[in-house]
């Protein structure tokens, strides 16, 4: 008996090890294509996209589900030149997620006008009869479509939608240019960077807020118990250092120390 509970528990400590280190995998890779555009572009070449029109996603019906089809890169392409569109829109795309093998996933909008290029919005009707498919407002889809499939057109639709209401900086006036993963936009003629932020979910979160780079480096260098962290010159404390959350938070500061050193 005591041999067999050895072997249960030494299994289902291999999955759970396998589980997380399943997800800092991805959370990392993630992070580098939110991070750097040329990475990113690169995972376009691999990617899969879902496709939009004006927020509706595109989705297939089968045995009385609907299918939230894929679409590469290539497909894309040729999609887009078989409606005269030039494959710059491409870039009005935005990450939405990844597979455990590193496949990126992308969404794309075709029914709002594009930010990236002059071409106008394209005709509903006639994608749908090309992709043998129907843009269906998610919340009428909802309850027809796989959880996780409803989790990333959810997500796919707010950050297009934030992206769409964006596009001009609140200080300046001037266009905001969104980078390539769409998890920032920057104002060129004064550099301020706006990050996506839907509202703080208060079932699940107490607080929330940005804080600058400094600012973690700072806590980061802190030492002592929590207690003793909470005063006026430390808005903010880290988690323990072991939990993932302290490692990808200080993952990030030496990068972005790296980064910014002298070549």
């Amino acid at each position: 008996m005591s041999v067999y509970c050895g072997i249960a528990c030494r299994r289902k400590s291999f999955w759970c090890y396998r589980l997380l280190s399943t997800y800092v995998t991805k959370t990392r890779y993630l992070f580098e294509l939110k991070e750097d555009d040329d990475a990113c572009k690169q995972a376009q070449q691999t990617g899969a996209f879902y496709l939009f029109h004006s927020l509706a996603p595109l989705l297939q019906t089968s045995a009385h589900r609907y299918l939230a089809p894929r679409h590469s890169l290539l497909e894309l392409k040729g999609l887009l030149g078989k409606f005269g569109q030039d494959a710059q829109r491409i870039e009005d795309s935005v990450l939405i997620g990844c597979s455990e093998q590193h496949e990126a996933w992308f969404a794309l909008d075709l029914g709002l006008d594009s930010s990236s290029s002059l071409s106008a919005s394209l005709q509903k009707p006639e994608m749908e009869a090309e992709l043998k498919g129907s843009f269906i407002e998610l919340r009428k889809a909802l309850f027809h479509l796989d959880v996780k499939d409803a989790s990333l057109l959810f997500t796919a639709q707010a950050l297009l939608h934030w992206h769409h209401t964006h596009q001009f900086c609140s200080r300046s006036g001037q266009p905001t240019k969104k980078n390539m993963a769409g998890s920032k936009r920057v104002c060129p003629s004064n550099n301020i960077i706006y990050y996506p932020q839907i509202h703080v979910n208060l079932r699940e979160l107490e607080a929330a807020a940005w804080f600058s780079h400094d600012e973690v480096a700072t806590a980061l260098r802190r030492k002592g118990p929590y207690t003793e962290q909470q005063n006026e010159t430390f808005p903010f404390w880290l988690p323990p250092k072991l939990a993932i959350a302290h490692q990808l938070i200080k993952e990030w500061v030496e990068k972005q120390t790296r980064s910014s050193l002298p070549a």
